[in-house]
């Protein structure tokens, strides 16, 4: 693998300008096929095998029209206090609005409140539901603003109008502001570590590209895969994180190797040979983790897996051959100017000087226990929260309390019971050409003696009588566990009736699909967490050629995610902080959000160790002693390990700002898993269990060290190849190790 890339690197440094034109020529021909593509659609939920998409598919096929993907608008009245809208002045004036939400060229329809029975008990409250021809993202501003004019003008008659439904939703700009902030602060941190504008220059410029290509390319393949732009910000997050971080670090060698005296083509050979490996590795590992998603068997978090994974290898790809490239068109100018024209010995002197980070190392070494007890102790505790997860998805009681949505979603549950915000529709579908409306019927009148049921509404048949539907409404809101309880029942009450009436009976609607999302998410957790732990310990085993520093990484990362979801539990769940972060309304944590979090953070978890873990490795089997490899690990890697970490974080936190719920969610989340990973069990668990460890940290079994191929990430066979011959480590059989003495002869 190193000698593979080391001629890679050269070869990209000779070619630089064919390298870079082909990166740009590539850039500039996504971008125009993305420019020319249509919009990409909205997010969509479907998840097959589950009882409510089987139902919803059974009503595109039977009840067209009740599935349409139309938006919708339910527009909630409440009459001036002490009168009723049933009243001749208030109802006149509510068949006025309804007559004016129905003039707009895209309005299919317009439900009269009166006639469809939508008026509350004490006559006060009642809600007209305007259904349009085209989606929510169709509508145009002419019908958004007569929706809008229609409401305002009855408000000044003195009544209460508010607004719910994906018409009034304001489409969300994605992307923004979030990612500039992020570049931005990239910008200083990688100017304070590298102390050169060219050298800070290369891992921005190239990760704009990386992402630039990839975010293009799902722009132009949105609308043929089913692509959303929720799935682009996502990939744009990931892709700028690890792009800036991948390049950084062969840089960062790169400039290790001009001080060590080698001319810039071999340099930038060596470091694309070594760092490059890593970079390899590190980028599988991420890759692994999120085209892993696959397996939970939902579309929406397959596709955004895929895309994110398509883009960090991308951001590898560029890494590998366009950072060479910029090497060769920059030459010394990586370095800082006052070291530029430095004779190697003084280079060699300044970095001989013990910097933070090996100060850090020497600290953990003497007091292993302290460190380990206090960073395991603490993130045990900031992980406490998560044990109150609460899984759901979005709604309009979720929103902030002085938006309209939210206004009128308290409207109707004041007014028609907490229910009546998730009602649940029920199928019933024969065999035969007639009577699923009498066998809905009958269906119904058992439902309604369930404990939790408020209401069932009559049946309604298809014109062939061959299905039926009718809602009923739970006493609880959408998001009670109670509500959960009652779905479950009814689910189990109408398994014998299927039977009975010669039927087969589904239950679905938004609550039943929230319920069944987060039980497929539920269910499909184990798998993933075996599945990409298990493929990473393979990958993390061939690295390092050890089976403890797999296992210490693994549980490492356990622990830090659990603290990431605690963080956020607190935050978006519970309130903490919730005006700093910008949380409107607390509550449920989003179904997909922790799946896809473990996914990320493990791969990004990952790329620390393989980084970080990756020096000390080569230190070690070039002859120093377990102590000394970590030293060496921090001393060359520890300050661009927290470089790339700060990095991370600033972009995911940049996020932090969108209005999206589940990206700044995600943001947050990515950016408190990355400071818990980097800065927590990557700089305090990691060398204070290697320092406990000591030769067995890098203990393998003889006969695994024989069957697993070598791909030589720490460039053993590099070195040996370019002439420097370092005398390997020869570990004993029962895997204690002797020491042998390193002599390095260079050519």
């Amino acid at each position: 693998m190193a000698t593979f890339l080391y001629k890679l690197g050269r070869l990209a440094f000779r070619r630089r300008r064919y390298v870079a034109l082909m990166w740009v020529v590539l850039l500039a021909g996504v971008g125009f096929s993305a420019s020319a593509a249509p919009a990409p659609p909205e997010d969509s939920f479907s998840m097959p095998g589950t009882e409510s998409q089987k139902a919803f598919d059974l009503l595109d096929e039977k009840f067209p029209a009740a599935s349409a993907e139309g938006a919708t608008a339910r527009v909630v009245i409440r009459a001036p206090e002490g009168d009723k809208l049933t009243e001749s002045g208030p109802k006149a004036d509510v068949e006025k609005l309804v007559k004016t939400l129905g003039t707009g060229s895209q309005v299919a329809e317009v439900a009269d409140p009166f006639k469809a029975k939508a008026v509350s008990k004490d006559g006060t409250t009642a809600y007209a539901s305007v259904t349009y021809k085209v989606a929510a993202q169709e509508l145009t501003d002419k019908s958004r603003d007569a929706l809008t004019k229609a409401t305002d003008d009855t408000r000044k008659d003195g009544y209460t109008v508010e607004t719910g439904g994906d018409a009034v939703m304001a489409e969300q700009e994605m992307g923004g502001s979030a990612e500039l902030i992020g570049i931005a602060v990239s910008a200083v941190v990688l100017i304070i570590t590298f102390g050169s504008m060219v050298a800070a220059g290369m891992p921005l410029l190239t990760a704009i590209i990386g992402v630039g290509i990839g975010v293009s390319g799902i722009a132009a393949l949105g609308s043929v895969l089913d692509l959303s732009a929720t799935t682009s910000t996502l990939a744009m997050m990931i892709g700028l994180a690890v792009g800036i971080d991948y390049a950084l670090f062969i840089v960062s060698r790169y400039r290790a190797e001009i001080a060590e005296g080698r001319e810039p083509e071999e340099a930038a050979g060596r470091a694309t040979g070594t760092a490059g490996s890593a970079v390899v590795f590190a980028g599988l590992t991420v890759i692994v983790a999120l085209s892993g998603l696959a397996i939970v068997n939902i579309p929406i978090l397959t596709k955004m897996g895929l895309a994110a994974a398509g883009t960090v290898a991308i951001a590898v790809l560029i890494a590998l051959t366009m950072i060479p490239a910029l090497l060769g068109f920059a030459g010394k100018k990586v370095l800082r100017r006052k070291d530029r024209k430095k004779p190697v010995s003084e280079l060699r002197d300044a970095n001989a000087k013990p910097k933070l980070g090996t100060r850090w190392a020497r600290f953990v070494l003497r007091r292993p226990v302290p460190v380990l007890l206090l960073a395991v102790v603490g993130l045990g505790a900031i992980a406490v929260p998560a044990t109150s997860l609460e899984l759901g998805l979005p709604d309009e009681g979720t929103s902030a309390p002085d938006t309209t949505q939210r206004k009128a979603y308290d409207m109707l549950s004041e007014s028609f019971g907490a229910g009546f915000n998730g009602p649940l529709m029920v199928t019933v579908d024969t065999d035969k050409d007639k009577g699923a409306a009498a066998a809905a019927g009958t269906v119904g009148k058992e439902i309604a003696k369930i404990d939790g049921v408020a209401a069932v509404t009559p049946a309604n048949g298809n014109k062939s009588d061959d299905t039926a539907i009718f809602n009923v409404v739970p006493e609880t809101g959408p998001s009670d566990h109670k509500t959960e309880g009652v779905v479950k029942e009814i689910r189990s009450t109408v398994d014998g009736l299927g039977d009975k009436t010669g039927s087969e009976v589904l239950v679905t609607g938004a609550t039943a699909m929230t319920i069944d999302f987060s039980q497929t998410l539920d269910d499909a957790l184990l798998p993933y967490l075996g599945l990409v732990v298990g493929l990473a310990f393979l990958l993390l085993m061939l690295v390092f050629r050890s089976v403890l520093v797999p296992l210490k990484a693994a549980l490492g990362f356990l622990l830090s995610v659990a603290a990431a979801l605690g963080a956020v539990v607190a935050v978006f769940q519970w309130g903490w902080l919730a005006d700093i972060v910008g949380v409107d309304q607390p509550g449920p944590i989003m179904s997909m959000m922790p799946i896809f979090m473990i996914g990320v953070v493990f791969g990004l978890a990952m790329d620390y160790e393989v980084f970080l873990v990756t020096r000390m490795r080569e230190a070690y089997v070039h002859g120093a002693r377990p102590g000394e490899s970590v030293v060496t690990g921090f001393t060359h890697g520890g300050r661009v390990v927290a470089a790339a970490a700060v990095i991370m974080i600033s972009v995911f936190s940049g996020f932090i700002m969108e209005n999206d719920d589940m990206i700044k969610m995600m943001g947050f989340g990515l950016a408190v898993a990355v400071l818990f990973d980097a800065f927590v069990v990557r700089m305090a668990i990691v060398p204070a269990v290697l320092a406990l460890l000591g030769k067995k940290a890098w203990w393998l079994p003889k006969w695994l060290d024989r069957a697993l191929p070598n791909v030589d990430v720490e460039g053993e066979k590099l070195h040996r190849q370019l002439g420097d011959f370092p005398t390997a480590r020869q570990d004993d059989q029962d895997g204690q190790g002797q020491d042998r003495e390193l002599e390095t002869v260079r050519g």
